[in-house]
């Protein structure tokens, strides 16, 4: 397949890396598309798209109605991130080690089912093997983008009328049940996740826990990534070491709205200097 050509471009606000955003373990259907990492190709729900870094500008092969409409909400662009890594910086020096490592990551605004079933799929497994386990998802069951060679994301009906035997070829392992649960539950309505995107964040954890196989860690991971309720903070044990020896005796409660961007730095940071023993 020929690359899309750049159609439009904007310019690059403040806070914001293609690598440290796309490749910091928030989102999994991404990729590089050059030896630099200047450019990157991917795909949320039903789209697809390639940009590239140009300095002070971003190219993107998409329109300038669906840069408005779409991209520059998943990006997150009209935020002042440069304001929440100050003040996360100056609660301490680690944290501000953190987020000077990783400056340009910003927390996604992905589509909430997407991200649930992401999530379910990364428990117990490392970032390639997440990868393989969704674009398999994406192939069998997902509808081609045009002629971009890639597919959209299968939602909750879809993957509802699949037994385990359709998803064998995912290699997904004991996930497969959770995503079939995840999916029934919310195509009957017994999990509504506009409820949770409405609700608090205490009763969407309560919420999405109804679905086998998630627990605090999964919800939490949906809620701040798939929902974009930034006090979340995922903890898993590795984590929790990691902010043992890091920041003894903080709460992530601390940080406040700013939890999950503190989550990213903190992971991202410790993940790349095997901080915590992972």
């Amino acid at each position: 397949m020929e690359a899309p050509h750049f159609r439009e471009t904007t310019a690059i606000p403040k806070c914001f890396h293609l690598a440290q955003t796309l490749d910091c373990g928030q989102a999994f259907r991404w990729r590089p598309a050059d030896p630099q990492g200047l450019v990157w190709e991917g795909a949320a729900k039903d789209r697809y798209l390639r940009l590239e870094d140009r300095g002070e500008t971003l190219a993107l092969s998409c329109s300038q109605e669906e840069l408005e409409d779409f991209w520059s909400g998943y990006f997150d662009l009209e935020t002042d991130y440069e304001e929440k890594r100050r003040a996360l910086s100056k609660m301490s020096p680690a944290l501000a080690q953190a987020a000077a490592f990783a400056p340009g990551i910003r927390i996604l605004r992905q589509d909430p089912w997407e991200a649930l079933c992401s999530f379910l799929i990364s428990q117990n497994n490392h970032i390639p093997r997440i990868k393989g386990i969704i674009e398999r998802l994406c192939q069998l069951l997902g509808e081609p983008i045009g002629d971009t060679g890639w597919h959209s994301f299968p939602g909750p009906e879809r993957l509802s009328a699949c037994s385990l035997e359709d998803l064998a070829p995912l290699r997904a392992g004991f996930r497969a049940k959770y995503l079939l649960d995840a999916a029934r539950k919310v195509t009957t309505g017994e999990v509504d996740l506009d409820r949770v995107a409405g609700s608090p964040v205490e009763e969407g954890r309560v919420e999405l826990q109804k679905i086998h196989g998630v627990g605090p860690k999964v919800a939490e991971c949906a809620l701040l990534y798939g929902f974009h309720k930034t006090e979340c903070f995922p903890l898993d044990v590795w984590m929790k070491r990691a902010m043992a020896l890091l920041l003894p005796g903080t709460d992530p409660k601390a940080f406040g709205s700013n939890a999950g961007l503190a989550q990213q730095y903190l992971f991202h940071y410790c993940r790349l200097h095997n901080i915590g023993g992972r």
